[in-house]
């Protein structure tokens, strides 16, 4: 690609291309330098193979032990018990199979994006090609419609306008010129250069090709986004620094236990035997089904409001973002223009105050009508409005002031046109009614003034004497991102040639266009403020377009500090920034003229600070930052391929406040999390701690291997799948967002764990004593009414997970119904057992009497009121 294209004569890049515009290359020469350059695509990314995917979800310390639990039971003939482990590593690692393999697609939509054809000129003719044949130097033209095929240097254009805002997040058609430009114009202010993704708006253009493939703009995003590293999500992390928790625990209390068995005379089989027992009871097996499960669930709440989570895991990711960042077009905004403001001789007027019945007198008005209909192109196609935003956005005006454009230009018929042009920056047409001519003239205020010797007043038409006043007033307007349009008019008893069309004007005044905030945006960005979430705007657009439409959202005050919008070029290596320079950028709410490097170093510098990062987009541009976050959202409708398959979340209603339900759901199922995962651990650690009594104390052991395994993966896992389904506190919302260094259980909840779990281990254990020396019961008998008792005692510490401050007959688990259907399923399941003759069998199960089985109803609700003392004192949470 020629170094600089955009500040070079378009000349020069034709003479170092050795082409003629007029008849571009020949058949010969492109295909040589198809050899030389390549084909113009995207480099096809490496994807992992489908088995090492797989083989790498057995990479996990939890299944390690779970692998050593399993080698052992079937070294020791203990079949089941293998059998029954083998089944839950399959589960785990198929789960982690399922969810990466949906992630390994995001450079293969940009590649979609830009399957297009072009029209090029080769060996003096006009010919279609398929995109991917273009090579550097080949001339192209382009018309309305056409989607750009490579980046290009502009060589001539007519009224020629593109949509950048995939690229660049400009909302605005950008008016297409030949001239060079300085070398330090930023690539959104390039005006004379085309980049390959981009759409043709109106007009048409020749260009010649500078670069193709991975060389284009669109190619050095598909480069980031290949090389952007999607960071671990904070669940993952936090489930993971669980894991090793749990991990040196089992290993800990194996080994002792085996040396304490050893020293003690004790059978060495008996001693692994009852390791492999404490490996199973020490890994909650049914906590990843579980918090699949639960995130699952979320994840089907939110389809049904129009939000597709692609990952299991950006649910709950969404519950902890402490910063959004989202693009603005289309986003926070409407992504189409519309009137905002009208300026008269009369005065100026918001368009809340424009009412036709309110200016029915007014000859101004009644003008500015006229020309928005006649100096118009848009038209009606298909049942929709098609053309310029700004002529969409003057016929939408009209219909809503009660004027028919339509039946306007069929009184006026259009005989001559001076079409727009990005040199004069104006548009007239010239029109016939009854006796006389009418021409209608829009453009740029600064253009159109010079062309003006009269204004239209309410008193009448008067000499143009004040035309700094009309300057001044535009430039206040423009300072707050609108964009202005000015009208003039002249008629004519004579018909004027084309060259007099632009020539004594009567100036009727200006118009106002900004693409507008969505009505929804404010309240939604009260919301996350309640909430402690910063909304950070990330825009290619204009620094006052961004400010004016933050500062109408709420997303900064009115009178906030220059230094709350940041522009692109400010933003240096981040690594270079001095402390005051962080705290700017930390700050800061608008971030003006960005580019998609820009954007995704951004995000790597709020996720280096510690920020739970969630960035929103639509367009290539955000493809790369959208990869990067913590979680990436999309847009459904207008969101490009590529933006769709790098995304964590899709919005399919393009509404920005569906992600406050996502981050609802996101904060519920975190603490549902965290209350399943206090049940099961705390019934896990009862069945270690027990276990290791028993073994310490020579006393029958209260549970086997396969009864654990039983416990873990059928009658705990009910009762935390019903916790994990709650509908979670309704001021959720009102909090602050946790601390993303804030472990899944705090010290608290630890302590909780560890009480709850002793609660139920002394009821255990309790029964134990009281069954082996106080009745004399044999030692099979002995399991099993420990193992009955810990059953209920496990079901009954469902009760204490509500916060200690909430009643406990009325609370979130006493309204959860799911919960109670949970604890009924779960004994049904336990009396079939008793009753199953191969189930009893399989987990060593014997007939008790009445009294037995009251011995054992008395000490499983004596473990939950001793958890409520627990709880009484303030120990627990």
């Amino acid at each position: 690609m020629p170094k600089q294209p955009h500040a070079r004569a378009y000349q020069e890049i034709l003479s170092e291309f050795s082409v003629d515009p007029e008849k571009g290359l020949s058949a010969a020469e492109a295909q040589k330098r198809l050899k030389q350059y390549g084909q113009n695509k995207l480099r096809d990314a490496r994807t992992k193979n489908i088995w090492l995917i797989l083989f790498e979800q057995f990479l996990d310390p939890i299944i390690y032990i779970l692998a050593g639990a399993m080698v052992l039971a079937f070294a020791f003939s203990e079949w089941l018990e293998g059998f029954a482990v083998l089944i839950v590593i399959l589960i785990t690692a198929l789960i982690g199979f399922f969810m990466e393999w949906q992630a390994i697609r995001s450079v293969e939509a940009l590649q979609k994006m830009v399957q297009t054809v072009a029209t090029v000129l080769r060996d003096s003719r006009t010919e279609k090609i398929k995109a991917k044949s273009l090579v550097p130097g080949d001339i192209i033209e382009l018309e309305a419609g056409d989607v750009i095929p490579g980046d290009a240097r502009v060589l001539g254009s007519r009224s020629f306008a593109v949509k950048e805002a995939v690229l660049t997040g400009e909302s605005n058609q950008i008016e297409k010129i030949e001239e060079k430009l300085p070398e330090d114009t930023p690539l959104a202010d390039r005006r004379n250069m085309l980049y390959k993704g981009t759409i043709a708006a109106r007009g048409k253009a020749k260009a010649i090709i500078v670069a193709t493939g991975t060389k284009t703009e669109i190619g050095r995003i598909s480069e980031l986004t290949h090389e952007a590293k999607k960071e671990t999500t904070p669940l993952e992390k936090k489930l993971k620094k669980l894991s090793y928790w749990l991990i040196w625990l089992t290993l800990g209390l194996a080994l002792l236990i085996v040396i304490t068995g050893f020293f003690q005379g004790k059978d060495l089989t008996l001693m692994i035997k009852t390791g492999i027992a404490l490996a199973v009871a020490a890994i909650p097996e049914g906590l990843p089904i579980v918090a699949t499960i639960a995130l699952a669930r979320g994840m089907l709440r939110l389809s049904r409001r129009n939000v597709v989570i692609k990952k299991l895991e950006a649910v709950q990711t969404l519950g902890e973002t402490g910063i959004i960042c989202t693009d603005k077009t289309g986003t926070l905004t409407e992504n189409k223009m519309s009137i905002h403001y009208m300026v008269l001789s009369s005065g100026d007027y918001p368009v809340e105050e424009i009412n036709a019945k309110s200016f029915k007198d007014e000859k101004a008005f009644q003008k500015i009508i006229e020309v928005a209909a006649l100096c118009n192109d848009s038209s009606l196609r298909d049942g929709k409005q098609k053309g310029d935003a700004v002529e969409i956005a003057l016929v939408e005006f009209l219909a809503e002031q009660g004027f028919n454009y339509q039946e306007m230009r069929e009184r006026y018929s259009r005989i001559a046109e001076i079409p727009f042009d990005a040199e004069i920056k104006k548009m007239a047409t010239l029109h016939t009614y009854e006796e006389h001519y009418l021409i209608t003239v829009k453009g740029a205020l600064e253009a159109l003034l010079p062309d003006c010797d009269f204004i239209l007043t309410p008193d009448g038409k008067e000499d143009f004497t004040d035309k700094d006043f009309w300057l001044k007033k535009a430039a206040e307007i423009a300072a707050e991102g609108i964009r202005v349009l000015a009208f003039a008019y002249r008629e004519s008893q004579e018909k004027p040639e084309n060259e007099q069309l632009l020539k004594n004007l009567v100036f009727v005044g200006v118009l106002g266009f900004l693409d507008p905030p969505r009505k929804d945006i404010k309240q939604a960005i009260e919301t996350y403020k309640n909430a402690g979430i910063r909304v950070v705007m990330i825009t290619g657009d204009h620094p006052d377009t961004a400010r004016k439409i933050g500062e109408e959202i709420g997303l900064i005050e009115k009178d906030a500090p220059v230094t709350n919008v940041i522009l692109g070029r400010e933003l240096e290596e981040f690594e270079t920034f001095s402390p005051e320079k962080k705290e700017t950028v930390m700050e800061a709410g608008i971030f003006a003229r960005m580019v998609p490097k820009q954007k995704l170093d951004l995000v790597e510098f709020y996720q280096k600070n510690k920020a739970i990062v969630g960035m929103l987009g639509d367009g290539v541009n955000d493809a790369p930052a959208l990869k990067k976050a913590d979680i990436g959202i999309a847009m459904g409708i207008r969101g490009t391929e590529a933006a769709k398959e790098v995304a964590d979340v899709i919005l399919m209603d393009d509404k920005f406040t569906s992600t406050e339900l996502a981050i609802r759901q996101g904060r519920t199922i975190f603490e549902n999390i965290r209350q399943f995962v206090v049940f099961l651990l705390s019934c896990n650690l009862a069945e270690i701690i027990s276990v290791a009594l028993a073994s310490f104390s020579n006393l029958p052991l209260p549970l086997l291997p396969l009864q654990i395994l039983f416990l873990n993966l059928v009658t705990d896992v009910f009762p935390a799948l019903a916790l994990g389904v709650g509908k979670g506190d309704p001021q959720v919302m009102k909090q602050p967002p946790r601390d993303p260094q804030e472990p899944i259980l705090t010290r608290k909840l630890w302590t909780s764990t560890v009480l709850y779990g002793l609660s139920i281990t002394a009821a255990v254990i309790g029964i134990v004593v009281y069954a082996h020396l106080g009745k004399g019961y044999p030692a099979l008998e002995v399991n099993n009414i420990a193992f009955y008792t810990l059953v209920l005692a496990q079901l009954l510490n469902v009760f204490n997970l509500p916060r200690r401050k909430t009643s406990f007959l009325l609370n979130e688990v006493t309204k959860n119904p799911w919960v109670w259907v949970a604890l009924v399923f779960s004994i049904a399941i336990m009396v079939l057992v008793y009753f199953i003759p191969i189930m009893q069998e399989a987990l060593s199960l014997v007939a008790l009497n009445e009294e037995q089985f009251l011995i054992i109803a008395g000490f499983a609700f004596a473990s939950l009121l001793l958890s409520q003392i627990f709880k009484k004192t303030g120990l627990t949470n």
